[in-house]
């Protein structure tokens, strides 16, 4: 089956589906953010209330029942108020959060990532634990042979090479993946994720959600667009903790310091995430080169963090600007 493809008629049929169940007539619309694989907008009602509408295709289409389970348990997250499914397409009604106050402080998101590792009963997630991790290389190897079968991203023998060298040190380099924080994570916890309004802080955006390290949503704050920077995130690991978020999170593995360890897997994470999505049909040919760019940055700072890189450093690889992480 071919990926679907985000269009305005998708998003409307979705959109009425969602009304029509509710039983709500919008009196208008505001569109908030379209993206290749997503749109969310704010719609209006005569009493002066609001609610926010999403429609995401595959694979972001677990969202709502990740949002079902943490209302349950009443998690610091928006409220779901309907979902509807179409074949590989999902559609949501949440609460307005309004615009952001203020950008999340990295207290914030300490706090944010404590309580997110320790919500349990939530199953049916991708799971990354030791044996997930050290698959991670020889997974994205394999989209990216399917995607040379495909007459896709070309020039990618670097891309090849890296993941060579990361998939012969990912058994060993694995060690430790289990070791809390291990549970829940956001996946995508960015700072446009944690939405802070005169009511408090939101995680939103769980679209990406996974059981695993909660190291890797703590690398996650930063990036991959910038030079990876193991002190900041040993910053941040110590406010974690500090804010009752497991001691472990400190510790080693397989000898590496927590810092070094996590945003170096969080950079293979990312990287098989684009080549698997694109080997899938899910990103159009037309992003391929800048995909590639991406991935090849990702695979750049994981090999030098988790000691995988050749003994000559390579070439400083371009950043093109705009480009996702």
């Amino acid at each position: 089956m071919n990926a679907p493809r985000l269009d305005e008629r998708l998003v409307a049929q979705l959109r009425c589906d969602l009304l029509t169940a509710a039983r709500r007539v919008p009196a208008g619309r505001q569109g908030i953010g379209q993206w290749e694989l997503s749109a969310v907008e704010r719609l209006f009602f005569a009493d002066g209330s609001s609610v926010v509408c999403k429609v995401a295709v595959a694979p972001f289409t677990g969202e709502a029942s990740v949002l079902r389970a943490l209302n349950d348990q009443e998690a610091a997250v928006p409220v779901l108020h309907g979902y509807a499914m179409r074949p590989q397409t999902l559609g949501m009604l949440m609460d307005d959060l309004d615009a952001p106050v203020r950008a999340a402080t990295a207290a914030e998101a300490a706090a944010a990532a404590r309580w997110v590792h320790t919500v349990a009963g939530i199953t049916g997630l991708p799971t990354f634990d030791q044996a997930g991790l050290a698959r991670l290389p020889g997974q994205a190897l394999d989209a990216l042979y399917a995607l040379r079968r495909q007459e896709r991203f070309p020039d990618s023998r670097p891309i090849e090479e890296s993941l060579q060298r990361l998939a012969a040190v990912a058994q060993r380099r694995a060690d430790g993946a289990e070791r809390p924080p291990f549970g829940l994570c956001h996946g995508e916890f960015h700072r446009s994720s944690l939405h802070v309004s005169s009511t408090g802080c939101r995680l939103v955006d769980w679209a990406k959600a996974f059981t695993g390290p909660g190291l890797l949503d703590l690398a996650t704050w930063f990036g991959t667009r910038t030079p990876p920077e193991p002190r900041l995130l040993t910053r941040l690991i110590r406010a974690y903790v500090a804010a009752g978020g497991h001691p472990d999170a400190e510790a080693d593995r397989d000898g590496l310091p927590a810092a070094r360890w996590a945003l170096g897997w969080h950079r293979v994470w990312a990287a098989w995430w684009f080549l698997t999505t694109a080997a899938a049909s899910h990103h159009r040919p037309d992003t391929d080169r800048r995909h590639t760019q991406v991935v090849l940055r990702q695979l750049h700072g994981a090999t030098q963090l988790l000691g995988a890189a050749p003994p000559a450093s390579p070439a400083r690889l371009p950043v093109e600007a705009g480009s996702p992480s």
